[in-house]
């Protein structure tokens, strides 16, 4: 079969491979949707990732696909199901998972290499994270489970109100998904990002102000214009670069939560003023990745097509073209494409 292996540093290869064959507890799909993503794009970009992989290794985690061998011990699926897989799953029996704080698992395994013809779902994954999708649902919108999954247990974890004055920072698709899920919710959210067509993008997605930061340099000032001068009640960091968790933490109230969600480079630090963050009693939380419970609200959502998530997708391109989609995504051309193998 074909397959995306990334080697390292912008060192993306498509390649022939073995065909998958499930060991027990394990199934094999036919991949029909891998989407890009945000994450992968940085992983390209930095040629590794802090938790997910190591290179070289096969490339890509979100996908939608079909079963096509089934290993021995699993039961409740057949060849022929329509499916989507969560890249992780959590072992549950280590003190995280006890706590039920899976996405902190001692033993998260994840699964790469949903850029391919076929993709092997591991048996904790079959166990705990595949799920079927529903008829009427898209492949490609499908595929956006374990992101929109993200950004639900993002959510969670700021513990939003009805109303709260929310700022989130990035316009790349998980924090368009942040604006959407936080307008269903009920918060007043405002976008900062760097492209027009994506914070209108936004604006269809709920944002009720969106602002450029090419042409507003002092988003703290921006923020307290709408805030009676106090700040956000919740700020959202989607980007992964130091320099907008500072400005994240800037844009906050005192009183405030700050989820510092996008993931930045290994070994970066930032500079926090302690006098503001004690007096004003700032809570800085860090979030990552998702948790089962969040994967299945996430299908639900997707499914229940309330929120006009196509509007992500940028574009559909076949596996061979996946070069051409990175630069792209890298010149912010397009947000995320659908790969079909």
């Amino acid at each position: 079969m074909l397959a995306a292996v990334l080697y390292g540093q912008e060192d993306l290869r498509l390649e022939t491979v073995p065909d998958p064959t499930p060991a027990p507890g394990e199934v094999v799909i036919r991949v029909k949707t891998a989407t890009t993503c945000g994450t992968d794009l940085k992983v390209w970009r930095r040629g590794g990732h802090a938790k997910m992989l190591n290179p070289p290794v096969p490339f890509g985690h979100e996908a939608a696909g079909e079963i096509v061998a089934i290993g021995a011990e699993v039961t409740g699926w057949q060849v022929g199901d329509r499916v989507v897989a969560n890249n992780s799953a959590p072992c549950m029996q280590c003190f995280y998972c006890q706590r039920q704080e899976f996405s902190l698992c001692s033993n998260l395994l994840f699964n790469n290499g949903t850029f391919a013809e076929y993709l092997k779902i591991p048996a904790p994954i079959v166990r705990h994270n595949l799920l079927p999708i529903p008829a009427d649902l898209p492949d490609a919108l499908a595929s956006l489970t374990e992101p929109l999954a993200c950004v639900l247990h993002g959510v969670a974890r700021s513990h939003t109100r009805t109303g709260d004055q929310v700022i989130v920072l990035g316009d790349g698709a998980i924090g368009l998904m942040f604006v959407a899920v936080l307008a269903q919710q009920g918060a007043v959210v405002s976008l900062v990002g760097g492209s027009a067509q994506r914070l209108a993008i936004g604006q269809t997605l709920g944002a009720v102000r969106t602002v450029n930061y090419h042409h507003q340099p002092d988003l703290t000032a921006w923020a307290q214009q709408f805030t009676e001068g106090r700040g956000a009640d919740i700020v959202i960091e989607a980007t992964g670069v130091p320099s907008a968790w500072e400005q994240a933490i800037a844009c906050a109230r005192p009183g405030a939560t700050v989820n510092l969600f996008g993931g930045c480079p290994r070994q970066t630090r930032i500079r926090v003023d302690t006098e503001r963050l004690h007096y004003s009693e700032l809570t800085l939380k860090g979030v990552f990745h998702n948790t089962p419970a969040h994967v299945r609200q996430a299908l639900a959502l997707l499914a229940s097509r309330t929120i006009a998530f196509e509007h992500l997708l940028s574009d559909t391109r076949p596996l061979t073209d996946l070069a051409t989609v990175f630069t792209a995504m890298q010149r912010r051309q397009v947000i995320k494409v659908a790969i079909c193998p």
